[in-house]
């Protein structure tokens, strides 16, 4: 016979989890009947069901009242207990809940660099303010623990031209778009008058982004297989600034494409195609496998493609030939 008196100690290597769902059913219907019926078990397994748990708790868990069973202390305590847990285990092990756009609130990490980020930012604006006014945008520069970060969820999504240290396992990818290279120099820069040569080229004074801080670069490469060096009068980190100084000054600065269309009028400059041949590149946003399946990241990429995926007349205008 059962000493109630005494507490019995519960291990979960001897307790069936299945189990825990049929307690619940138990304690709740005080019925062994009606708890069969609604688990979709016989009565005869329903029965051994709770003859086990009365076991492994030590515990009757439901005895005989005055009107039908009635639950024991122990098992009063362990039907909240229960009801709580399971709600939690429910939560821990079932899908996840649907992200809601319009609903959430929360922030997405977005590192690239910020020629990118002219191009991107607006339109990813425009589509956050409409569908998710609760989303907030952070972009950062691409650093070299952009991958360590992408693995540790500080860092949600990378965008930049695909580069070898990327290539690695726990990385996804997907290509936005392809670009080239076009140069700007002012409006009424005097190189404008003449037949762009290669030559030429190489003799004009020249800006220079390197986002690394190291020389070379696909203008120098085209140009040295032509025995040819350029003259780099300024370099910088930074995609923003050399636009603006090329507008003050008689410099020739090469960059992707994409970001000239976007600056060329705002800053008065010209779009002239480079007279040696530059390879084209591709842009692609890469994120960690461990936020693959999550319905908020997978909204977010979706966002970012639509976005790259948007062209205005002037992405369409082909630059100047100075040949």
């Amino acid at each position: 016979m059962m000493e109630c008196g005494v507490m019995h100690s519960v291990h979960l290597a001897g307790l069936d989890l299945n189990q825990l769902p049929v307690l619940a059913v138990l304690l709740e219907t005080r019925h062994v009947t009606r708890a069969a019926q609604r688990l979709g078990l016989s009565q005869s397994a329903t029965s051994h069901a709770l003859a086990r748990l009365r076991e492994v708790f030590g515990d009757p868990l439901l005895v005989r009242g005055p009107d039908g069973l009635v639950l024991t202390q122990r098992a009063e305590v362990l039907q909240t207990r229960l009801r709580e847990a399971l709600e939690q285990l429910h939560g821990a092990i079932g899908p996840p809940a649907p992200f809601d756009p319009a609903r959430a609130e929360r922030t997405f990490s977005v590192a690239a660099a910020d020629y990118l980020e002219i191009e991107l930012a607006p339109l990813l604006l425009r589509r956050t303010r409409v569908e998710a006014p609760g989303v907030q945008l952070w972009f950062r520069a691409f650093g070299d623990d952009a991958i360590s970060n992408l693995a540790d969820g500080t860092l949600d999504l990378l965008i930049s031209p695909p580069r070898p240290e990327l290539d690695r396992a726990g990385l996804r990818t997907r290509q936005l778009f392809e670009d080239n290279f076009v140069s700007l120099v002012r409006r009424g820069h005097p190189a404008l008058k003449r037949r762009w040569t290669p030559e030429l080229f190489a003799e004009l004074p020249h800006a220079f982004v390197a986002p690394r801080g190291r020389p070379g670069g696909a203008v120098d490469i085209a140009l040295g297989k032509l025995g040819l060096q350029r003259k780099v009068v300024l370099a910088t980190p930074h995609f923003l600034v050399a636009p603006l100084v090329i507008a003050e000054s008689d410099l020739v600065l090469t960059i992707p494409r994409r970001m000239a269309v976007a600056l060329e009028g705002r800053l008065g400059l010209v779009q002239v195609e480079p007279p040696v041949e530059l390879p084209n590149f591709s842009v692609a946003m890469f994120w960690h496998e461990r936020t693959h399946a999550e319905a908020a990241h997978v909204w977010l990429r979706d966002a970012v493609v639509a976005a790259s995926e948007v062209k205005g007349p002037a992405a369409r205008r082909r630059p100047r030939r100075r040949r």
